[in-house]
């Protein structure tokens, strides 16, 4: 696919990789009509000597918390995901319990989110898959947990059930233990009303707006005290600041203005290539 993209390349104004980084090598010589959004996790010891080796290949974060591990490549500006308005409805929070939705993997933290809900005396309904990496951590960490009194696992739910499941919930619970890069599962809460109670890992201070959509927290007691006045947030401010921060349009608008500032850069460079140019050749 890259080298068919890479024969038509002068049929686009701009190429906009979301592969990771495999372009890097075919694409360098046409660096001036790329950008590449880095989705990943950013502190990999691989990393750094690739920026390095194609430090002319322009660059887009999905947060700043995410580009803290190499700061000195060539980042042409945030962008935080973005969904549809029309994807999720605002949810009244009826079905009185929180809930945990992602991975069951060490860095997602659902132990945190289990003892959390347990002590809160709150139900905690869990939407999770686990991978074959992560079975020998859930076999041996988590599924003895899932037997704690309140706890519900329903397993692994698609994008048709993810909306009333989150809708329903009083809260979300998201006690990551990683340098989250983004953390979609924020805004989709968000996007159905319902606060989020986040650890301040990664991304999460961009995300979460202290007070209006959840708080932000540092440890398992601190979540236990902060439960009461997230589940007692207004729904619908929740929901206005989703509108107004994480639609689907403003990220739109986000990305032309990178793909404008990607070409503007290239247009000076091929000014200032062709004067000097012209100064050897003279």
């Amino acid at each position: 696919m890259l080298n068919r993209v890479a024969r038509s390349a002068e049929t686009f104004d701009i190429i906009h990789f979301h592969a990771d980084f495999l372009h890097f090598p075919l694409f360098a010589p046409l660096w001036g009509k790329t950008l590449t959004t880095a989705h990943g996790r950013l502190d990999l010891p691989d990393l750094p000597p690739l920026f390095r080796e194609f430090p002319m290949m322009p660059l887009v974060s999905i947060s700043n918390a995410q580009r803290v591990p190499v700061p000195w490549a060539t980042w042409h500006g945030t962008v935080h995901h973005g969904l549809p308005e029309g994807l999720y409805a605002q949810g009244r929070g009826e079905g009185g319990y929180l809930a945990f939705i992602g991975r069951i993997s060490p860095e997602k933290g659902l132990d945190k989110a289990i003892k959390i809900a347990h002590k809160a005396g709150l139900p905690l309904r869990i939407a999770a898959k686990v991978d074959k990496a992560d079975l020998d951590y859930y076999n041996s960490k988590i599924k003895r947990l899932l037997k704690t009194p309140g706890v519900e696992f329903i397993g692994e739910i698609g994008e048709r059930e993810k909306g009333q499941f989150l809708g329903r919930a009083r809260a979300l619970l998201f006690p990551v233990d990683w340098p989250e890069p983004f953390g979609l599962v924020m805004i989709e809460a968000m996007a159905n009303g319902t606060p989020a109670v986040a650890f301040r890992r990664g991304s999460v201070p961009e995300i979460i707006d202290t007070g209006v959509t959840g708080f932000i927290v540092d440890s398992v007691d601190a979540a236990i005290a902060v439960l009461p006045h997230a589940v007692a947030l207004d729904r619908t401010a929740v929901r206005r600041r989703f509108e107004e921060r994480f639609s689907a349009e403003r990220m739109a608008r986000d990305y032309v203005e990178r793909y404008r500032d990607v070409l503007r850069r290239n247009s000076v460079n091929a000014v200032v290539l062709s004067t000097t140019n012209r100064r050897d050749a003279a």
